[in-house]
């Protein structure tokens, strides 16, 4: 019983690993619906397994490293991997001018930043009440929700987008937000009092508006809701 308290919250950690391996395999594949499923998943036992470390108080460094390493798969591979697809009809050339390398691998490079920025999280003693840049779950729904937009209403890339530039910055973007030291939003309350959770509220209920006005497109929308009202609350943040 002992053995189950201590780990339990580190099975729903390894259950965010295991369900990222799967999205992952079945986004390489264009499954995108299940990787969605999956996501999703992961993201649920990202959020219990800290509650669950919390409520039995089983907090432990090897907890830390375990969430991190889920997350780099759940969180930094697969939207890589997205922005891997969405580059890939486009094949090497840029603008007219063909590359050494097929564009696609440069969606990689936020997998790149995904884990440097994991690993800046697991240092910054300072991130317990708000984030410093994206957060790696906040960025795979942004990229990925894009990526799943265009395919769920059969939108080739290629036919919006006449260059891959866009996404290209998209990719730099993204990049940079992760490891950016603006100041993001955290749902960890220190107060009940209202003035205290006013970011939060801002941000919940823009965030119910604009799922409800965009549907599907309001996936990605809603991440970019949350920068904006999180540049808005700065000073508010700490």
């Amino acid at each position: 019983m002992k053995f189950l308290k201590n780990n339990f919250a580190n099975m729903l950690t390894l259950g965010n690993l295991f369900s990222g391996s799967i999205g992952a395999i079945h986004l390489i594949k264009g499954d995108y619906q299940i990787t969605a499923i999956c996501i999703i998943i992961s993201l649920i036992l990202d959020f219990f397994d800290g509650f669950v470390a919390r409520a039995l108080k089983s907090n432990s460094n090897l907890g830390v490293q375990l969430d991190s390493l889920a997350d780099m798969v759940s969180f930094g591979l697969i939207p890589g991997l997205a922005m891997y697809k969405m580059l890939e009809p486009f094949g090497s050339s840029i603008l007219g001018v063909e590359m050494p390398f097929e564009l696609k691998y440069l969606g990689l490079f936020i997998t790149l930043f995904s884990c440097l920025r994991l690993a800046i999280f697991n240092l910054d003693e300072e991130q317990k009440f708000y984030f410093k840049g994206l957060n790696t779950p906040s960025n795979t729904i942004f990229i990925f929700g894009i990526y799943y937009y265009l395919t769920e209403n059969n939108i080739l890339i290629n036919s919006i987008v006449s260059t891959p530039v866009l996404l290209i910055f998209l990719t730099i973007i993204s990049s940079w937000l992760l490891i950016s030291p603006i100041k993001m939003i955290a749902m960890k309350f220190k107060s009940m009092k209202i003035e205290d959770n006013m970011p939060k509220i801002v941000l919940l209920i823009g965030g119910i508006l604009i799922l409800l006005f965009f549907k599907i497109l309001g996936i990605p929308l809603i991440i970019i809701w949350y920068i904006l009202v999180s540049l808005l609350f700065q000073k508010q943040l700490k």
